[in-house]
C-alpha cells in the first residue's frame, strides 16, 4: 500500500536498460472484458507518470505491464506504486532472449546485490512467455544456477527461503531479470466500476473507506460538510488534505465544500431533539444525492461501521437509506475501529485525520442520541422544514475544489462547476494557516455566532 517504506536504491544498471515490471491483479480474471480494464489501467498509469521529470513509455506484455523511460527506476517504481490495479512492482533490467545474454545478466545481478548487502542464498525462478525459447523455464533455472555459483564462489541455493529471488521472464525479444518486488495497491483499475460521491469527514473512517471503493474500481469525488458560520475552517483544510492524498491513486476528484450549520439551526429548531444527529446525517445523504446526480455519480460511500457510535446503530443507518436517492455504500460496515487506524496509516491518512477541528457532527448534538430513530418521527420533522428549499441553499453555497492528484505538481485551485448550479469563490492554494479572506476580526465574529448557536439553540422534544 501506499503507506510502505520507501523505496530503496536498486543499484547500478550497469550496461542493462533498466525497466519496472509491473504485475497485474484481479484484471487477470476479467476474460473478453480483460482489455478495457487494461487500458484503463494504463490510462491512470499515464497520469501517475505526469510531471515524472522525462519521458516514459509503457509496454504491454501477457498479464504483465512493463514501464520505462529516461528517468531514474526508483522514481518510476514509487509512481507506479500508487496507482491501484497493480499487485507487485518489480524494478527489473532487459537483455536479449538468448540463453548466454540471460546468463552473463544473472551473475552481473547477483554481482551488484552482493556488492550492496550480505546474501546467504539465492533461487531462480523463470517464466517462458515465449515457448518457442530453446530451454524449459526448468532447464534455464538450472542452467543460469550453475552459472552463477561458478562465478560466486559456490553461492548456495535456496529454493525454500533464498536470500535473493532471481526472477526471469522470457518474452520473444527481450526477456527481464527482476530481484526486488514492491507490493502494489492491488484491485480494479479505478473508473471501472464507475464513478462514486463520498462523503469525506476529518475522521479515520470515511477516507479509508474512499481507500476500499476506489480499489473496487470507482473514482470517487468528495463532499465534505461543515458546521459553517459556527464553525471555523480546520475541518475544510483537514478535508482538502485528505482528498489531495486519495488522489494520489486517482484522476483526481473534486472536493465539494457544502456549509451546512444553518440547516443544523434549523432542525434543531424543528425539535429534532435526540433526532438531531440522524436528521443532519438524513440531511447530508439527501444534498449528496442531489450533487451526485449533478456531476453523474451513481452512488454515494460513507465510512460508516456497524455500531461504533449511536448513529451508526442498524436502525439509524436503515434511516439514512431511506433519505437517499441512490445507493449508499458502506466499505467498513464489519470493520473494527483498530483495523481503520492500521488502515488509514498504511495509505498515508492517519496523520490528517488525528488533528484538532471543529467537525460539524458535534454542532448542536445532543446530550444523548438516538440509537433507534423513528421514521414517522423523522419524517414530522422535516415537514417542518422545506427540505427541497434547504438542499437548494446548500448546493447553491457549495465551494467545489481541486486537491491535487497523482502526478500532480501544486497544490491544487478552487472553481465554479458549470452547468450544475453549483458555484463557490474556493479556498485558495493549499492548506494551513487562518481561512483565506477571513480577518482575524471576522474570526472573532464567527466565534461570537457560534457561541449564540449553542447557547440560543437548545435541542426540543422529538416530535414536539
Amino acid at each position: 500500500m501506499s503507506g510502505a517504506a520507501p523505496v530503496p536504491a536498486t543499484g547500478s544498471p550497469g550496461p542493462y536498460r533498466r525497466c519496472v515490471l509491473l504485475k497485474h491483479g484481479e484484471i487477470f480474471l476479467k476474460g473478453r472484458n480483460r482489455r478495457l480494464f487494461t487500458e484503463r489501467l494504463h490510462d491512470n498509469l499515464r497520469l501517475a507518470l505526469r510531471g515524472v521529470g522525462g519521458s516514459t513509455w509503457i509496454k504491454i506484455a501477457q498479464n504483465v505491464t512493463v514501464l520505462g523511460g529516461q528517468v531514474p527506476q526508483e522514481a518510476l517504481v514509487e509512481r507506479a506504486r500508487r496507482v491501484i490495479g497493480f499487485n507487485s512492482v518489480e524494478p527489473a533490467i532487459r537483455v536479449p532472449s538468448t540463453v548466454d545474454a540471460i546468463s552473463v545478466a544473472a551473475v552481473w545481478a547477483l554481482r551488484a546485490v552482493l556488492a550492496e548487502r550480505p546474501v546467504a542464498s539465492f533461487a531462480v525462478r523463470a517464466k517462458r512467455r515465449d515457448k518457442a525459447f530453446p530451454m524449459t523455464s526448468s532447464q534455464l533455472e538450472a542452467h543460469v544456477g550453475a552459472r552463477i555459483q561458478e562465478a560466486l564462489d559456490g553461492l548456495p541455493v535456496d529454493l525454500s527461503h533464498p536470500g535473493v529471488r532471481l526472477a526471469v521472464e522470457i518474452d520473444r525479444r527481450e526477456t527481464y531479470l527482476s530481484w526486488a518486488r514492491y507490493p502494489g495497491q492491488g484491485g480494479l483499475p479505478v473508473g471501472a466500476s464507475g464513478r462514486a460521491l463520498v462523503l469525506l469527514s476529518g475522521g479515520y473512517d470515511s477516507p479509508v473507506a474512499a481507500y476500499r471503493a476506489m480499489r473496487r474500481g470507482l473514482a470517487c469525488d468528495f463532499v465534505h460538510f461543515t458546521g459553517a458560520p459556527y464553525t471555523d475552517a480546520s475541518s475544510t483544510y483537514k478535508a482538502y488534505a485528505l482528498a489531495r492524498q486519495l488522489n494520489r491513486h486517482q484522476p483526481p476528484g473534486r472536493l465539494y465544500v457544502i456549509a451546512l450549520g444553518r440547516a443544523q439551526r434549523r432542525l434543531a429548531v424543528a425539535g429534532a431533539g435526540r433526532l438531531q444527529v440522524v436528521a443532519q446525517r438524513r440531511l447530508m445523504v439527501r444534498a449528496a444525492s442531489v450533487l451526485a446526480g449533478r456531476i453523474r455519480a451513481q452512488a454515494l460511500v460513507t465510512g460508516d461501521s456497524l455500531g461504533q457510535v449511536a448513529s451508526q446503530t442498524l436502525a439509524n443507518l436503515a434511516a439514512v437509506d431511506e433519505a437517499a436517492a441512490l445507493p449508499v455504500l458502506r466499505p467498513l460496515i464489519g470493520w473494527e475501529k483498530q483495523e481503520i487506524i492500521d488502515e488509514a496509516r498504511a495509505i498515508g491518512t492517519a496523520d490528517v485525520s488525528v488533528l484538532p477541528d471543529e467537525d460539524c457532527c458535534r454542532l448542536l448534538a445532543p446530550p444523548r442520541v438516538s440509537t433507534r430513530a423513528a421514521l414517522p418521527q423523522l419524517h414530522a420533522v422535516e415537514r417542518r422544514l422545506d427540505l427541497d428549499e434547504v438542499i437548494a441553499e446548500l448546493l447553491a453555497g457549495a465551494q467545489v475544489l481541486r486537491p491535487g492528484g497523482v502526478g500532480a505538481q501544486g497544490a491544487g485551485s478552487a472553481e465554479g462547476l458549470e452547468g450544475t448550479g453549483i458555484s463557490g469563490d474556493g479556498l485558495g492554494d493549499g492548506v494551513g494557516g487562518r481561512a483565506p479572506g477571513v480577518t482575524p476580526a471576522a474570526s472573532r465574529t464567527r466565534a461570537r455566532a457560534r457561541a449564540r448557536a449553542r447557547g440560543a439553540v437548545r435541542p426540543s422534544p422529538a416530535g414536539s
